[in-house]
């Protein structure tokens, strides 16, 4: 462990905002205090949220897991019937036979099979006559955790007609352990806002009493020659959900990945990093530059780091490690931080070519002196756009075999089973010709909804070229930052114009669908969508945490800065302690929300104290 920078963007001087947080050793023990009383309540609530009795009689079944429903289907007609299923994020997909309900023995006797079914998506079922394979009833249902039902058929007065009744056996929608689970952790989280609330209105009242009193110093440091806080508490920001998610967020299905298209909350955070990566490395290579670095110093530096987080990806955070000790036979190659070293590499390097350190004063009688903050980059800008030409023609004019040409789907059952190997369409045909079907990630989100058999890396070879434009977009936001320097209105509406303008591209290409644009918003491909809507996002919520931390100084940006000031620690260490006490141990009831909500919460909290205790020690991992 050494002292010194920990972003791979060479930011310097990290030391310079370790005065930041010299005031009030209270405000730190009230918001620790804070966090270990809701800890304490999460741990409490947990097991009675998972035990909590139902107020109705239930049908005994067979234990069921998490995110599980009971299904009985009860035939009274007089013919065996075929139950198909299909989720509502299928796209594209045919109802899936299930299994088969045998006739009833007797008029008057229903014959009965249960079914486990999925709860995390609303459910489309099909019943079908197996010998004329006609549809007797369609339904469109959504079922709660834990629940039982039974979906009673039968005939009408007609005996051509069927009718399908779901009649459900649940203590209540509103007090099952579902959703008990849930208000509890609104519950929780309300009141750890309220909490950090007061402590804040606290120690603005404390602050404000030293400032007229003593004249003591700020609690943020003046603007000038001081570090943005706001950008490492929105990498702390992305950094924390990061590693609240990939724990396991409670195993609820907004913290897991989306299946194909769309977003879900895990789906934001490594855009956002990667986008402010973007946006340090211009603030840092500015930097080094005014200091008088050596452009050829900064490329063997930007080398050696890309070099190390690469290495660092495949050989300690390898994810095969959950197979056994590594073997070079199913080593896999892409992943997190090999991406973040790529993007670091190429945005880095167009950075140190291209940067001026000094700024013509001339140039105010331009007349694209309103945009210069762009045009000064224009060689940078012409190398991200022809890399992007490069994704769209791959994407779309590569031949795949057995494929369409331009395939955009899952493969598997979607787009009605077509196409059951084609998973990702050039991307994934990509990855598999360079690298191997066994060096790339075998158990994609698409498995579960699509049943897809085929690997595929979201982090491949050619979504990578899309993740350098999400930095490029970040880097813009530093120049920005740059430019205008302490001019806040120009930086702000430079902000919000990025946001609409990417907003406005997204919008365009998406259609604004889920499913029906030109270039769907996709995570697995990273599609050209995908990289604009987050951007758009990201602009957003830099512009709010630039203006609330920097600006008005309403928010000095903890908890989150900790994190964001020693994010390679962080990240690789809750990779590599991921399994060990206290960030996991054997639960009680391995099939409640609540447990894994209480642990993940826990285990994610433990890193931002740590990060806060080596910044306190002024100890920050440089690579």
């Amino acid at each position: 462990m050494r002292k010194g920078q920990i972003q791979t963007s060479g930011e310097e001087k990290r030391e310079e905002g370790v005065a930041a947080d010299d005031m009030a050793p209270k405000k730190h023990q009230g918001l620790i205090f804070i966090a270990v009383i809701v800890a304490f309540l999460a741990l409490c609530v947990a097991p009675l949220t998972a035990e909590l009795p139902s107020s109705r009689p239930r049908r005994k079944t067979a234990a069921l897991k998490m995110d599980e429903a009971a299904l009985y289907v009860i035939n009274e007609v007089e013919s065996e019937m075929l139950l198909s299923i299909m989720s509502d994020h299928c796209f594209q997909c045919f109802p899936q036979p299930v299994g088969r309900i045998p006739a009833g023995p007797g008029p008057g006797v229903p014959a009965t099979l249960g079914f486990t079914v999925s709860t995390q998506h609303a459910l489309i079922l099909q019943l079908n006559s197996t010998p004329l394979n006609t549809e007797l009833c369609r339904m469109h249902f959504h079922f709660g955790e834990h629940g039982n039902y039974s979906l009673w058929v039968k005939n009408l007065n007609d005996l051509s007609q069927v009718n399908c009744t779901m009649l459900f056996f649940l203590a209540s929608y509103l007090h099952s352990p579902y959703h008990v689970s849930v208000y509890s952790h609104i519950y929780l989280f309300m009141f750890c806002s309220f909490g950090f609330l007061i402590d804040v209105l606290i120690l603005t009242l404390l602050v404000f009493v030293r400032v007229v009193e003593s004249s003591a110093e700020s609690i943020i440091p003046a603007t000038a020659g001081r570090r943005l806080r706001s950008l490492d508490t929105f990498r702390g920001l992305a950094l924390v959900v990061m590693v609240f998610v990939n724990y396991g967020g409670g195993r609820y299905w907004f913290f897991r990945h989306e299946s194909w298209n769309g977003l879900t909350v895990a789906d934001l955070v490594f855009p956002w990093f990667v986008f402010i990566m973007g946006t340090s490395i211009s603030l840092s290579v500015n930097g080094a530059l005014c200091r008088g670095a050596m452009r050829s110093h900064l490329l063997r530096k930007v080398c050696w780091r890309s070099l190390q987080l690469f290495l660092i990806g495949v050989f300690i955070i390898n994810p095969n490690y959950c197979l056994g000790p590594l073997s070079w036979d199913s080593l896999r190659i892409p992943g997190v931080l090999q991406r973040l070293a790529f993007t670091y590499l190429v945005v880095a390097v167009l950075d140190v070519l291209v940067a001026r350190v000094h700024q013509d004063s001339s140039l105010t009688d331009v007349w694209w002196y309103p945009a210069h903050d762009i045009f000064l980059n224009w060689p940078a800008w012409i190398c991200v756009i022809t890399m992007e030409t490069l994704w769209l023609c791959l994407t779309f004019l590569l031949p795949v075999p057995g494929c369409p040409t331009g395939y955009l789907g899952p493969g598997g059952v979607g787009d009605f089973g077509q196409y059951p190997d084609c998973t990702g369409g050039a991307a994934g045909y990509i990855d598999r010709w360079l690298l191997g079907e066994n060096h790339i990630y075998q158990t994609p989100s698409t498995r579960v909804v699509y049943q897809t058999t085929v690997p595929f890396d979201p982090e491949g070879v050619l979504g990578s070229i899309n993740s350098v434009l999400m930095a490029f977009l970040g880097l813009q936001a530093g120049k920005v930052l740059l430019h205008y320097r302490e001019q806040h209105r120009q930086i702000i509406t430079r902000f919000l114009v990025w946001s609409f303008l990417l907003g406005i591209f997204s919008a365009v290409l998406t259609k604004c669908s889920r499913n029906q644009g030109y270039i769907p918003v996709n995570k697995n491909l990273w599609s050209l969508s995908y990289v604009t809507t987050l951007s758009c996002f990201a602009f957003v919520v830099l512009l709010v945490v630039y203006y609330t931390v920097d600006v008005k100084r309403w928010w000095s940006g903890a908890p989150f800065f900790y994190p964001g000031m020693n994010s390679i620690l962080v990240y690789v260490g809750h990779e590599v302690f991921e399994d060990y006490f206290p960030f996991r141990w054997r639960m009680a009831n391995s099939q409640s929300h609540s447990e894994h909500l209480a642990q993940n919460l826990l285990a994610t909290s433990i890193w931002v104290l740590i990060s806060y205790v080596l910044y306190r020690k002024k100890i920050f991992w440089k690579i």
